[in-house]
């Protein structure tokens, strides 16, 4: 059924403006993105089909270039597309979080960096410095590849937290495995990294593992 067949009100675009967008389904959303069908399929019925194919969101809009224009109706235009609403949708997270956040619990920064963190393929260790209102100063990426105690260095991460003028660090890695448990490697450079930053006063308040949509808090664990 072509969408102009169907009744107005049940139109992404129309149920979007008169209910917003919280009161659409994730293949209403989808639908408005691709803005229209292929042969025999309208985008509603095309959004079901992908969402279907790929078994979730996320797995669609972490889909390489290969994998996302191998299903039937998409190809590298609406890859382009996807990727700069996904960008847009990460800076304006964080320009929030510089403009608005205040960092009092793990749970603050959970959305942020699971936006950011996952769907990686491969780890990165991420350091967000906090001003002494627990305000985010800036974030980064400090270190890219496995997370053990030869690859993320104390000396660097004190001399970045320095430069930021930070009063507090908040870390963050990836499991790209999907597997959120903390290994004893990352607890041990947790301590590492606690002992060096302790000696210019500065305190690590949480460290985040992200693996999935699961996001593990060492101070919640008690680790910290």
């Amino acid at each position: 059924m072509q969408l102009s067949a169907l009744p107005k009100h049940t139109l992404p675009r129309e149920k979007l403006l008169k209910k917003g967008p919280h009161a659409l389904s994730d293949a209403e959303l989808l639908a408005i993105f691709l803005r229209t069908g292929i042969a025999g399929m309208n985008a509603i019925e095309l959004a079901e089909s992908l969402l279907t194919q790929s078994r979730s969101l996320q797995n669609l809009f972490n889909a390489s270039l290969k994998e996302f224009s191998a299903l039937k109706g998409l190809g590298e235009a609406k890859y382009v597309q996807l990727q700069a609403v996904l960008e847009l949708s990460k800076r304006y997270m964080r320009e929030a979080c510089l403009r608005d956040t205040v960092f009092t619990s793990p749970d603050a920064v959970n959305d942020y960096l699971c936006l950011q963190l996952k769907g990686l393929e491969h780890e990165v260790f991420m350091a967000l410095y906090l001003d002494n209102q627990n305000q985010l100063i800036h974030d980064e990426i400090l270190f890219n590849g496995t997370i053990n105690a030869a690859s993320v260095y104390p000396r660097e991460v004190v001399k970045a937290a320095l430069k930021h003028n930070a009063a507090s660090l908040i870390f963050a890695h990836n499991h790209p495995s999907g597997i959120a448990e903390p290994s004893e490697a990352d607890k041990l450079i947790t301590q590492k990294l606690q002992k060096a930053l302790a000696l210019v006063d500065i305190h690590v308040l949480d460290h985040l593992i992200v693996a999935g949509n699961r996001c593990i808090s060492f101070a919640q664990r008690g680790l910290i």
